[in-house]
């Protein structure tokens, strides 16, 4: 089997499994009960939170933890709108986020606010100058990818964010930092970011568990009422086990940070070398800042019909976005590309256990689906 899907989900970490089981086995007290091991189990949930404000690059006190990266977003984009309810100003987003912010957003001008989406240039960045030609006075809020999850573009979110600081103090700015997380060192202050999302399953940790970094003062209006947990960002019980191996996975992946990246870069560049020279068509889309996301086009080969070929023989890729469930891809679309182009398009995704036989296999399964696709 030939796992290269990693942008849409990860193998869980074995250390982040025993972490999570111990937690359901042994610590399994609430974090709110007053006894012995409600105690325990709240310096568990303290020290995961240590550990996981440490690889997003801010303190404990700003680090909250949510079920996903979406709910993340939701809470970021909804509670920034909710402390401007009444003013209705300018929301600023870009055309090639992922659906989390797409589709908050698009509620958010139903309810008045004026959304505007950005257009990527042909690299699939977005500019400062862009930015600033849509930056008004009223602007509330701007929210954008650190990583693209298709195309692997890192946007100038250093530039974008001290750009919005000068020309609209007052507005928030959140990133949307699921694809960066453990694959990029996260710098939020030195980004002016004010929100940042964050998923445990693109790590190695369970599907379930995403955290929200919100700058130490700001306090959003909660999506949900309850309890209290979280300082009432995020009401309900904690689910321990998931915030533990969320925090062991993070552990796992900074400690191996450079020798982790150094690995998938290879494994970028030799799937690259392997698709000009077997694949002599192919042609890869968006400049691929990082090296984990290598999105590319097979002309004249449907990706949906690409995607089972290379099933059968135990390659697991995708055509985009594990949430756009088949649909032409938006961000693609956005580039400006050739409707042959995004037709084609094949997300290949590395995580440091991939090996150059799992390349290897791709290529060859891509081959087998060229010649049968071109008969």
């Amino acid at each position: 089997m030939h796992y290269l899907d990693n942008a849409a989900t990860t193998r869980v970490l074995p250390e982040a499994a025993e972490a999570a089981v111990h937690a359901m086995c042994e610590g399994f007290g609430n974090p709110s009960s007053l006894h012995k091991m409600g105690i325990e189990a709240s310096h568990l949930l303290e020290d995961s939170r240590k550990t996981v404000a440490s690889a997003l690059g801010c303190l404990p006190e700003e680090t909250y933890f949510t079920s996903c990266g979406t709910e993340s977003t939701n809470i970021s984009l909804r509670g920034a709108a909710h402390l401007h309810r009444h003013k209705k100003g300018r929301i600023i987003t870009t055309e090639i986020e992922h659906a989390a912010t797409l589709n908050t957003c698009k509620q958010l001008a139903a309810e008045g606010f004026d959304v505007v989406f950005l257009a990527p240039d042909r690299t699939g960045h977005i500019t400062p100058a862009a930015l600033e030609e849509a930056l008004t006075a009223d602007t509330v809020l701007l929210s954008c990818q650190l990583v693209n999850n298709e195309i692997g573009t890192v946007q100038p979110v250093a530039e974008l964010g001290a750009l919005l600081k000068a020309k609209a103090p007052g507005a928030l700015f959140h990133i949307d930092a699921v694809q960066g997380l453990c694959r990029v060192r996260l710098t939020p202050k030195k980004w002016n970011c004010d929100l940042m999302s964050v998923s445990g399953h693109k790590i190695g940790a369970p599907k379930g568990i995403g955290a929200l970094y919100a700058k130490k003062g700001l306090r959003l209006p909660p999506l949900m009422f309850g309890g209290g947990q979280e300082k009432g960002m995020r009401p309900g019980t904690e689910p321990l086990p998931n915030i533990a191996a969320f925090a062991k996975a993070c552990a796992v992946r900074m400690a191996h940070f450079d020798e982790d990246y150094a690995h998938v870069a290879e494994l970028a560049a030799y799937l690259k070398e392997q698709a000009a020279a077997n694949l002599p068509d192919a042609v890869c889309n968006g400049q691929g800042d990082v090296p984990h996301v290598v999105n590319l086009s097979i002309p004249g080969c449907k990706s949906e019909v690409m995607l089972r070929v290379l099933e059968g023989d135990e390659v697991y890729v995708s055509s985009g976005s594990a949430c756009s469930k088949g649909r032409q891809s938006g961000v693609l679309r956005a580039l400006g590309l050739p409707k042959a182009r995004t037709d084609s398009a094949i997300r290949v995704s590395f995580a440091p256990f991939n090996t150059k036989e799992d390349v290897d296999a791709f290529i060859a399964a891509a081959k087998k689906g060229v010649k049968m696709l071109r008969r």
